[in-house]
């Protein structure tokens, strides 16, 4: 990765309620934000991603609010460090995101804001999932080297504008995502980083994802922003 974009200093550490406990997460809240970006993490991954922080804060400096997500409970991440199972149970996920976005909804400082949401790996599918149950409140998606297939046959209610991003050096997720693009009955492109392997290690890379996931946002959440009385 290039030099740090600085973090921002309006970082404010919120828990949402999910029942069965609470899940954890860092919200961001620029001056004038156009627009708040939830992102849903990978597999056995959390609100701590080095690479997610990463495209977060280039958002951040962008003018988006961001709210960095534990999709699981203290409880949940615990068995799933031992058993490796609950990081995979989509629907569970999903209903995690579908939360975010409803308390995003609520809260006093992110209730007018436009949602995006940004998935990696297996959060692409629950993004997805939750973008399908919340049309209308969701304007963009962006995925980074997602399994956007793993969605299933919630691709077809997606509605919202989705921008998947894969890395050209893996070419067996440029097919699921290919296959999973198919199915999206919404404005969706395909856009493929050059030299790039499954996690965006390569020099350069993780910065083409921040900007292509800026360009999107900035383009829906802008739309969704201007079409609301």
């Amino acid at each position: 990765m290039a030099g740090p974009i600085l973090e921002h200093q309006s970082t404010t550490s919120v828990r949402i309620d999910v029942g069965n406990g609470g899940i954890v997460g860092d919200l961001m809240i620029p001056a004038n934000a156009g627009g708040i970006v939830i992102f849903a993490h990978g597999s056995g991954s959390g609100r701590f991603s080095t690479r997610n922080r990463f495209v977060a804060r280039s958002l951040n400096a962008g003018g988006f609010a961001t709210l960095l997500l534990d999709l699981l409970t203290e409880e949940e991440d615990r068995l799933d460090q031992e058993t490796g199972q609950i990081r995979f149970d989509i629907p569970l996920l999903a209903r995690r995101v579908v939360t975010a976005i409803d308390w995003a909804r609520a809260d006093a400082r992110t209730r007018d804001l436009p949602i995006g949401l940004f998935g990696a790996s297996t959060g692409a599918a629950a993004a997805l999932v939750a973008a399908a149950a919340r049309q209308g409140e969701v304007a963009a998606v962006v995925s980074r080297g997602g399994r956007p297939d793993l969605a299933g046959p919630m691709l077809d209610s997606v509605q919202a504008p989705t921008l998947l991003i894969v890395g050209g050096a893996d070419p067996v997720v440029i097919g699921l995502n290919r296959q999973a693009q198919e199915h999206l009955d919404c404005t969706a492109r395909l856009e493929i980083v050059p030299g790039a392997t499954h996690l965006f290690e390569e020099a350069g890379t993780l910065e083409r994802v921040c900007q292509l996931a800026s360009a999107w946002f900035e383009e829906h959440l802008h739309r969704a922003a201007l079409a609301t009385p």
